[in-house]
């Protein structure tokens, strides 16, 4: 078997651990930032908010909006990879596992403690996740049909993210601090971790 055929196939299984520690990382982080207590980002908004009003854990919220979200696929035209599927199935169990396992702080150093680990935690989790190349988020799918359609990257995000993070308020999800911080560093911290934690597929040899 020749050089690149066993390159090609250690690559698979090297993705697949990006992935999954990436969505272990992902889960790790917005447990968190919930528990700081001083915002999360809107989609944890959002998924806080309907745990708040209609009962059922915030992982298993995420694990619904994810399923729901990708039904909005349908008329995008977007193909969800086995990154899309995971991402749905798994991210709710690992932010359940967070909650449940992170102890509950009152002072306020420890919260920003875990608001900042939760941040930088994300943002290396989506680098490890985006970089292994297995499909966009289901939330990210949605971003990505709307820009097909003809919206600036920008104005899809926008659009997106503020309107889930008003709906999560109404419905009782925590705005605060949090919020801005994470908004404003998530950006800068993945690009910052995106070379360092991507995949990178191996050089052809002649």
């Amino acid at each position: 078997m020749s050089e690149l055929s066993l390159s090609s196939l250690d690559a698979l299984p090297n993705r697949l651990v990006r992935l999954y520690s990436g969505l272990a990382l992902y889960g790790a982080g917005v447990g968190l930032q919930i528990e700081s207590q001083l915002g999360g980002s809107p989609w944890d908004v959002f998924h806080q908010g309907l745990s708040i009003h209609f009962g059922l854990s915030i992982g298993t919220w995420i694990i619904v909006v994810g399923a729901a979200v990708m039904l909005l696929w349908i008329p995008l035209r977007q193909k969800p990879g086995i990154g899309t599927l995971s991402n749905v199935v798994f991210l709710g169990l690992f932010a359940d596992a967070a909650l449940w396992l992170a102890p509950s702080l009152t002072s306020l150093p420890g919260r920003w403690a875990y608001l900042l680990t939760g941040v930088v935690a994300t943002s290396a989790a989506t680098a490890l996740y985006i970089g292994a190349g297995l499909g966009p988020g289901p939330r990210d799918g949605i971003m990505t049909g709307l820009v097909r359609l003809g919206l600036s990257i920008r104005l899809a995000r926008t659009l997106i993210e503020v309107t889930v993070l008003a709906v999560g308020w109404l419905l009782g999800g925590t705005v605060g601090v949090g919020t801005v911080v994470f908004a404003l560093a998530i950006g800068p911290l993945t690009q910052f971790f995106m070379p360092r934690l991507s995949f990178s597929r191996p050089a052809v040899q002649s």
